[in-house]
């Protein structure tokens, strides 16, 4: 898999903020010049917003007790292991044909098991930020869906459109904006819970999108939103940009 192509998968990551360092930087230069991947962040990110309005429901009762009732029909076949491929190819090989041939092959299997081996840490790296994925995209619905769930909107000082959505029974509240320009070069946008005039930080906003905010919302009585130097700050260094008081 060539670099460009690996950056074309990180569009779901990019919109839900969960790429760092070095990979979120060259995300985003990539995303200058890559109309599709520019078109399928904003998609990712418009359902990530919709998610606000979203409902949980339960699953019909019989459901549980045919999955349990099936699973058991389902196959499950142990992976072919590297070694086993080897082996087999070895010993076909040395049956048919001469030494000359042998030597040959063994050095293409080797240089085969090289490219399996960086195949497999591609595979392991895109599984791993697959569950890394799921488990934001749990946490937005824990809190969307959440019976207690209560919203309250607002504008930056440049006019962008955000949501904040509370729950206390999950003591979590969810960040979402819309209009917000990308932050200059070595800045970045932070979160923060107001907790009788102390702020509290609660998390980076690379840019636009839907982000569970960090810490638990306990007596937070407002959530504002400044501009900060790459990697936040202890506290805030600028004017907030927002500063939303939430439902009582």
């Amino acid at each position: 898999m060539r670099h460009d192509e690996h950056l074309h998968t990180l569009t779901g990551a990019y919109a839900l903020h969960a790429l760092t360092g070095e990979e979120h930087h060259a995300f985003t230069a990539h995303l200058r010049h890559c109309e599709a991947c520019r078109r399928e962040v904003g998609e990712f990110e418009a359902t990530a917003a919709r998610l606000a309005a979203a409902a949980g429901l339960s699953p019909p009762a019989p459901m549980r007790q045919a999955v349990l009732r099936h699973i058991d029909d389902v196959r499950q076949t142990p992976p072919r292991t590297q070694l086993q491929a080897r082996a087999r190819l070895t010993t076909v090989l040395t049956r048919k044909a001469g030494p000359y041939v042998v030597a040959a092959s063994i050095a293409a299997a080797a240089a085969f098991g090289g490219l399996a081996a960086w195949q497999h840490r591609q595979t392991e790296q895109a599984h791993t930020q697959a569950q890394r994925l799921a488990r934001q995209a749990q946490d937005l619905a824990a809190v969307l869906t959440a019976p207690d769930a209560r919203t309250v909107q607002g504008r930056t000082t440049g006019g962008a459109a955000t949501t904040v959505v509370t729950s206390t029974q999950r003591d979590r509240a969810v960040f979402v904006s819309n209009g917000l320009p990308t932050p200059p070069d070595g800045k970045t946008y932070q979160l923060w819970f107001a907790d009788h005039g102390a702020m509290r930080p609660a998390g980076l906003l690379p840019r636009d999108g839907a982000t569970v905010m960090q810490g638990a919302l306990a007596d937070a009585q407002a959530v504002g939103l400044t501009l900060e130097p790459a990697g936040g700050s202890p506290q805030p260094t600028t004017d907030p940009l927002l500063l939303l008081t939430l439902p009582a």
